[in-house]
């Protein structure tokens, strides 16, 4: 859902580099040693998810992961995400640099809202309470990753509303598929890795 180079004007720009400066300082602040191997690992999948995709106007449908990224990173989903966009603009060219500040805010501000939601609603529950929190989080860190992505885009000017619109259909099955992923990917770590998620060693499922 990265918007592309040159499409942004530059007060939208510096808003987002901005906020991105600021939430990621905090991320890097809530950051302890061991929390390092974990963010590594999301980043790099950040990296992988999102690099298959189909470019749709001056945005782009792919997997996002940022609702499961937020469950386990909380704060350092910042961080996180501009390793994973930063390596991608520079190697690739998808998404760029300048545009950096507001993809990011797009991608890991959804994952910190729904992943603190994850934890504080559903993260001590049982299985199926987990699948379904799995599968909101998942899902919903999506379409609000559409919503802002598609209000950035509105706020640039009306000639790009009929792609804000498009962009935030165009996510409805992506959301879909990224909830069952997300559910399996939590219930997975709820078996093997509890602590990632915020559970307690030796829980039930």
């Amino acid at each position: 859902m990265h918007i592309s180079e040159g499409v942004l004007s530059v007060p939208i720009l510096a808003a987002g580099a901005a906020l991105t400066v600021g939430f990621t300082a905090q991320g890097l602040r809530s950051m302890k040693a061991e929390d390092v191997p974990a963010t590594g690992i999301v980043s790099a999948g950040l990296f992988v998810a999102s690099l298959i995709h189909v470019s749709l106007g001056p945005s782009s449908v792919h997997l996002l992961l940022n609702g499961i990224s937020g469950a386990i990173l909380g704060w350092a989903i910042f961080p996180a995400c501009v390793v994973a966009l930063f390596l991608q603009a520079l190697l690739f060219q998808f998404g760029g640099l300048a545009v950096l500040g507001v993809n990011v805010m797009d991608m890991a501000f959804p994952g910190l809202i729904f992943g603190a939601l994850f934890r504080l609603l559903f993260v001590s529950r049982g299985k199926w309470a987990l699948l379904l929190g799995g599968f909101l989080c998942s899902a919903g860190g999506v379409i609000l990753t559409a919503l802002m992505t598609a209000g950035v885009l509105a706020l640039n000017g009306e000639g790009f509303m009929a792609a804000a619109k498009l962009i935030v259909w165009a996510h409805i099955p992506v959301a879909l598929i990224e909830g069952f992923v997300g559910a399996m990917a939590v219930l997975f770590l709820a078996k093997v890795r509890p602590d990632m998620i915020g559970r307690k060693q030796g829980e039930l499922l």
